[in-house]
């Protein structure tokens, strides 16, 4: 491979990348996950995530991938052959709906066009429907991280409240944890699902369930099989801050760090950061004379912005050729997206010329791989900046 000078431009939505004090805090030498000093750094941790999630309840820790919390929400609350609904809002939702259908659970999959978020009227029709409250779980992805649509889950939560159905709300906030508000408690969301390797800004390995009180009680009878992903031992052993197995030591350093960065900008100030990138890189594609995916304003994404290139443009060949020239990953489309859209990350340890960079080489690109467009998106970007 040939040396390109300067740092790798990773704009890919995740994993993104980690701060200089992330990797320094993951560089510390291990410690005993057994130990007296490692039961303080849990309890802190364990103390410490609850904010990000927004929640005073529990949140259990995996060593895992975002994968393995899917899984860890299904299997600790739902039983063979009970009944979930999904939706169809793009690649990931698809992917976690397989999973339940994998593990022995009927999914009433409701059919989407990968450019909308969750519709609450079809939750509330679907519910409504369903008299017997046959439907145990609702399962929603908060930002799908191929399309750059963010589903309104207040909105969501609101339809199941008007059906007056009992069904455990299921969130997916895999890519949009630390970057997007989101409210576990206050939305009444009973099992949240995330990663470590996004807004969080860490590499991946660590996975995440914030769980209700409700969600807690439906796992003293669920009855899918589950060992690895058994909330129980789990949240017994993080009353003493430890793991009942080993856990990852040396990105939980890193986690520590992350939470101070992110607590020290402030969650708010944190979030209006992400809002602030989206909408410049949305002018910046406008500007262009490309579309923006996403069709509905209030479902706009603040981690990433998937772009749909003309009918006879390849986007992975344009992305090519961004990698190839300067050296920058753009996310690629996935599914029945491939080839269709490109994807643009900006979350996580991101900032105004760090956005600057990345759709100057997006423009070039655009520019060299012969797509036809206006060159004027970064302008329009570093005005949306400046007055902004």
């Amino acid at each position: 491979m040939t040396y390109a000078a300067g740092r790798h431009f990773l704009q890919i939505p995740g994993p993104t990348n980690v701060p200089d004090s992330v990797l320094r805090a993951m560089s510390a030498a291990t410690i005993d996950h057994r130990g007296p000093g490692f039961a303080e750094l849990g309890l802190e941790l364990l103390r410490d995530i609850k904010p990000v999630f927004g929640t005073e309840g529990p949140v259990v820790l995996y060593p895992a991938t975002g994968t393995g919390a899917w899984e860890a929400a299904l299997v600790n609350t739902l039983s063979p052959g009970d009944r979930v609904l999904c939706f169809e809002t793009g690649h990931f939702a698809t992917l976690w709906q397989e999973m339940a259908r994998g593990l022995g659970l009927e999914v009433d999959f409701v059919p989407g066009d990968w450019r909308h978020g969750v519709s609450p009227e079809a939750v509330a029709e679907k519910l409504a429907a369903d008299k017997g409250h046959t439907i145990k779980a609702v399962c929603v992805v908060h930002n799908e991280t191929s399309t750059g649509v963010t589903s309104r889950i207040p909105d969501v939560r609101a339809a199941i409240d008007a059906a007056g159905h009992p069904a455990l709300l299921l969130v997916d906030t895999i890519s949009s944890l630390g970057s997007i508000d989101y409210r576990h408690d206050e939305w009444g969301v009973d099992v949240t699902v995330s990663g470590s390797q996004k807004g969080l800004m860490l590499p991946p390995g660590l996975s995440f369930n914030a769980i209700s009180e409700k969600a807690l009680a439906a796992a003293e009878t669920a009855r899918l099989p589950r060992t690895f992903w058994d909330w129980k031992p789990m949240l017994a052993a993080n009353q003493r801050g430890f793991f009942p197995y080993t856990p990852n030591t040396n990105l939980l350093y890193g986690l520590k760090e992350a939470l101070r960065l992110l607590y020290a900008e402030g969650l708010p100030n944190v979030f209006a950061r992400h809002a602030r990138h989206a909408a410049a890189t949305r002018a910046a594609v406008r500007a262009w004379g490309l579309e923006v995916l996403c069709l509905d304003e209030r479902e706009y994404s603040g981690s990433l912005t998937a772009v749909l290139v003309p009918e006879d443009v390849d986007a992975d060949k344009v992305r090519a050729v961004i990698l190839d020239r300067f050296d920058m990953s753009l996310g690629a489309g996935l599914g029945k997206l491939a080839g269709r859209i490109f994807r643009i990350g900006h979350l996580g340890a991101f900032n105004d010329l760090t956005l600057a960079g990345t759709l100057s080489g997006v423009q070039m690109g655009l520019v060299l791989s012969g797509v036809p467009i206006e060159p004027r998106g970064v302008d329009a970007a570093l005005e949306h900046l400046q007055d902004n």
